[in-house]
């Protein structure tokens, strides 16, 4: 990296980032465009990994508003995976038998140009759930016994302050059949210095178990600052696992998604998810096409250790749930030749029956 910005505070308008240099001076009518459909906000922390003199950073791509969002694709959505069609109750989404979504909060950190909510966050929008909405949920939660697990997202979930956090966890945790509380979060990244002693003391409880689902899509969004966070977490006996975008000129080789995975496990985080981006308006210039994402995964399968592989999947839109969009490595077309047995591919894309032949 070359020059690095370092700030006091958030920036939240596009004639700020014009004036630290972080977009140009002649896009500043069509992002404030932009950023009137759109929250902007850029942490300290996240400015710090910018490298302002690199046109194509792929931190300030993720973070930093675009005129090409204003260009929306007619099979773009502004609710891309259905979250309204399995939403019961408001805050809830239940999609799957045995877990649901809480959408406690609609504030970030940060704001990711690339966001599924992004037409569902940030200012001018609710905060947070009202009192009443809040009670809803929790009723909702109690009355269904399937539900084992509750993934709290929004928003960011660590916004809230550790009180409140502490609060809800409570709440939870107090509800015989909920074994498993989820935190999906950007903070430990987009701000880590609000994970200390306090908010970790907040997320553990004494009867359910708690995971943190962190999100970073670069290696260099894992700086030593971000890094220590999580070594909060973990030392605290908070397992974590991570969740990443596949984004244009972002991760889209894989080169970076190797050092990614990498980091994440070196971390102690497991990968979990390698989302395909979702169809969210006015973000086609961040999409990879499947066709590329499933080569990436072929061959991050070669090169990395089992630990560091992620599922590759696409959030189905219209609410019916993720699905495994990863490559196939088996198949069984010996039986169109009127034998039994599979041609599997290895990971040098070399192909083998099995059983094999005497």
């Amino acid at each position: 990296m070359n020059k690095v910005l370092n700030i006091a505070t958030t920036l939240r308008q596009p004639a700020d980032l014009v004036a630290h240099g972080l977009a140009p001076a002649a896009a500043l009518a069509n992002l404030e465009k932009v950023a009137a459909r759109y929250a902007v906000a850029v942490t300290p922390a996240v400015a710090a990994l910018i490298d302002i003199d690199d046109p194509l950073d792929p931190i300030a791509r993720q973070y930093i508003p675009s005129v090409e969002e204003l260009s929306v694709k007619p099979e773009e959505n502004a609710d891309p995976i259905g979250d309204h069609a399995r939403s019961p109750v408001d805050g809830i989404v239940h999609r799957y038998p045995d877990r649901v979504l809480f959408k406690l909060v609609h504030v970030c950190a940060v704001y990711c140009r690339f966001c599924f909510r992004r037409e569902m966050v940030g200012p001018g929008k609710e905060t947070a759930l009202s009192r009443e909405a809040y009670a809803g949920a929790l009723d909702y939660i109690r009355t269904h016994p399937e539900i084992w697990e509750v993934i709290l997202t929004g928003g960011d979930p660590l916004m809230l302050s550790p009180r409140r956090l502490s609060e809800i966890m409570n709440d939870l945790a107090a509800i015989a059949h909920v074994k498993i509380i989820r935190i999906h979060t950007r903070v430990p990244v987009a701000d880590p210095a609000r994970i200390d002693a306090e908010m970790v003391a907040a997320l553990k409880v004494k009867d359910a178990t708690v995971w943190v689902a962190l999100h970073a899509n670069h290696p260099r969004e894992l700086s030593e600052a971000a890094r220590g966070a999580c070594a909060l977490m973990v030392d605290a006996g908070i397992p974590l696992v991570s969740q990443s975008v596949l984004l244009r000129g972002v991760n889209d080789d894989a080169a970076t998604l190797e050092q990614l995975m990498r980091a994440f496990v070196e971390c102690r985080i497991k990968p979990y998810y390698l989302h395909h981006g979702d169809l969210a308006p006015g973000t086609a210039h961040l999409r990879t096409t499947v066709e590329h994402g499933q080569a990436l995964m072929r061959a991050l399968r070669g090169r990395v250790s089992g630990l560091c592989q992620p599922d590759y999947v696409l959030d189905i839109p219209g609410g019916f749930g993720k699905a495994p969009i990863g490559p196939e490595y088996l198949s069984r077309e010996r039986e169109a030749l009127g034998e039994s047995g599979y041609r599997i591919v290895d990971y040098c894309g070399d192909v083998h029956l099995y059983p094999p032949k005497p």
